[in-house]
């Protein structure tokens, strides 16, 4: 399969947001929340559209990844800027072909050679630990003090860009999407049935799990 990377387009939104709810709907929740996501988080100061990847199949966009700010605060008031992303979306169809790691890969790189010094996401670590991510506590970085989170990872993008300190990690507040906002987006889309599946449960294991 050739797929062409490229930055996303006014005219994908649409497209970017049909594929973010069909990679999502089901896998963490009864429906989801990840396309609503796409649609505010282009507006937002945190957001970074330099790093706002799509992957084509043809015309046919079949993977999106979308980064934003987010930072690690250190005792004596210092905050260090790094990136964040999410969501990382694949059409189910294109799933386990490749294309997530070509966009995470990618945008990596990119990244890198601007000088960001670390990214930290929360994530299935099964799916991130073969692009180099480890889990927090690694690097000493904390979700609260003394909570390490089994879903939270750092990639740092240069040696030793972390130094040896304790953080706090501090996401953007974008992605802090209600619900209720969520189910009203989703109504201008065509209706499709919320139900179980067994990745909500292994999802929520992630959330309440943490490394000693």
């Amino acid at each position: 399969m050739e797929l062409e990377l490229r930055t996303e387009r006014p005219d994908d939104y649409r497209e970017v947001e049909d594929l973010t709810r069909e990679a999502f709907w089901d896998v963490h929740v009864p429906g989801c929340v990840e396309h609503y996501l796409a649609h505010v988080m282009r507006s937002h100061a945190d957001f970074l559209p330099e790093l706002d990847y799509v992957a084509l199949d043809g015309d046919r966009i079949v993977g999106s990844i979308m980064y934003a700010k987010a930072w690690l605060d250190s005792e004596g008031g210092e905050s260090l800027p790094i990136l964040s992303f999410g969501p990382l979306s694949v059409l189910p169809a294109y799933q386990r072909r490749g294309v997530g790691s070509r966009l995470v890969e990618s945008t990596v790189r990119i990244a890198r050679e601007a000088g960001w010094p670390a990214i930290v996401i929360l994530g299935n670590p099964g799916n991130y630990v073969k692009h180099g991510f480890k889990n927090c506590k690694k690097y000493r970085i904390a979700m609260a003090p003394g909570k390490y989170p089994t879903c939270l990872l750092a990639l740092e993008l240069r040696p030793d860009a972390l130094g040896a300190k304790d953080y706090l990690y501090r996401g953007s507040p974008v992605y802090e999407v209600g619900e209720a906002e969520a189910r009203a987006f989703d109504a201008g889309f065509p209706p499709k049935q919320r139900g179980f599946r067994p990745s909500q449960e292994e999802f929520d294991m992630f959330c309440r799990s943490f490394v000693e």
